[in-house]
């Protein structure tokens, strides 16, 4: 999985410099915009299905039956929450001008998001053949760089960019259906979601939403209130630190079923140290080879990502810190509430913060700091609350 991410980080770092200087800074932002949109209103589509499922997978590997309907249950409710995205972006878009006047980028990157559906990586996960899918990602989008090369030439080719770039996940999971069906001899068909299933999946809507709502909406602010070339801007500053972001991001993951059996004070608070040097070497790698990395990527043009790639690379050391938290405190206690409690927090402090920036002083610079800072307000309520229910005494 992490391999994955790691390509496809790499795949959009090797693109960056052509499509900057053929789409132009404002047609990418543009497709950052949308790409970013349609990722909000494809959080209501996942819907946090893919965890208790995942779970069900794992539990009963070797019945075709249970899996059969698992996944026929949980592609259901998202086709059916899928209409009804689509339904509601058909409604809006003839009253809103920007939406109005790329709606073909807009219905295109949304209908193609089907792919996401019909790859079911929760599924795999379970049944612990996730090479599987990450040998599929990486064959279709290896196989649209050449074609976006060869087709993408100009500002006024946006559209084919769109579609190559959709088309390749949504080819991997009609593939991957056909695998389901032929190799995993699993029945998939429609089938009645159980109310059963969306009360599982709610609590884990709620952390997913919210943090993924405070990522995607530092994007809208910056495309709603300044232009899509600062979302250009930003999007360069955000794919430069995505490569220690991903590995960094697997880091309590992977020693999460150790942690758990010895999660002592001791041992988290050794974690934590080891995890505060290594979010403040990353800080300093990004100061030293920023600068450089954007001249290479972007141009002189794009050298205000540089100041905002450096206070983004903060949200990495704290993002370890707060994992810690959430993996080795709150969890191994039994304290789910409190992870939601604390995305909410960084959410509602993020959306007070920006509204201040954008009515007193609009500055993109200022909107990065604030997202930054809205880590900074997760990592005081863990650590306040941590303290005083005195979770790690």
């Amino acid at each position: 999985m992490t391999f994955l991410q790691v390509v496809n980080v790499l795949i959009g770092i090797i693109l960056f410099p052509y499509l900057i200087r053929t789409l132009g800074k404002d047609a990418y932002g543009t497709f950052v915009f949308i790409a970013s949109n349609v990722n909000i209103l494809g959080l209501f589509v996942t819907f946090g299905f893919d965890f208790p499922a995942l779970k069900k997978i794992s539990l009963n590997p070797d019945s075709k039956e249970i899996k059969s309907k698992t996944v026929s249950e949980v592609m259901t409710a998202k086709l059916i929450l899928f209409t009804a995205g689509a339904i509601l972006l058909a409604a809006i878009i003839p009253i809103i001008p920007f939406l109005k006047e790329n709606m073909l980028i807009y219905a295109i990157v949304y209908v193609m998001s089907l792919g996401q559906i019909l790859m079911p990586y929760w599924y795999f996960q379970g049944i612990q053949k996730i090479k599987f899918v990450t040998y599929v990602n990486i064959v279709f989008r290896l196989a649209s760089i050449p074609l976006i090369f060869i087709f993408v030439k100009t500002p006024q080719d946006l559209l084919i960019y769109t579609i190559l770039i959709s088309v390749a996940p949504f080819c991997g999971g009609i593939f991957t259906q056909i695998y389901l069906q032929y190799k995993e001899h699993l029945s998939v068909q429609f089938v009645k979601p159980s109310k059963q299933l969306f009360k599982e999946a709610l609590p884990f809507f709620y952390t997913l939403a919210l943090g993924t709502i405070k990522q995607e909406f530092l994007t809208f602010f910056i495309g709603t209130f300044f232009s899509m070339d600062k979302v250009a801007i930003y999007d360069l500053a955000n794919k430069i630190i995505s490569a220690p972001r991903v590995l960094t991001n697997r880091i309590n993951a992977a020693i999460f079923p150790d942690m758990v059996k010895k999660a002592t004070p001791a041992n988290i608070k050794k974690v934590f140290r080891y995890e505060k040097w290594i979010g403040i070497a990353i800080t300093i790698l990004v100061a030293a080879l920023g600068y450089p990395a954007v001249l290479l990527f972007g141009g002189r043009s794009m050298l205000d990502a540089f100041p905002m790639a450096v206070i983004l690379s903060a949200t990495i050391f704290l993002w370890l810190i707060v994992g810690c938290y959430i993996n080795f405190v709150f969890v191994p206690q039994n304290k789910y509430y409190l992870v939601t409690k604390n995305q909410l927090t960084a959410l509602v402090s993020f959306i007070v913060m920006s509204g201040l920036v954008l009515v007193i002083y609009p500055n993109m610079l200022l909107l990065v700091i604030a997202f930054t800072l809205s880590h900074v307000a997760e990592w005081i309520y863990c650590y306040t609350v941590t303290k005083k229910q005195k979770l790690l005494e």
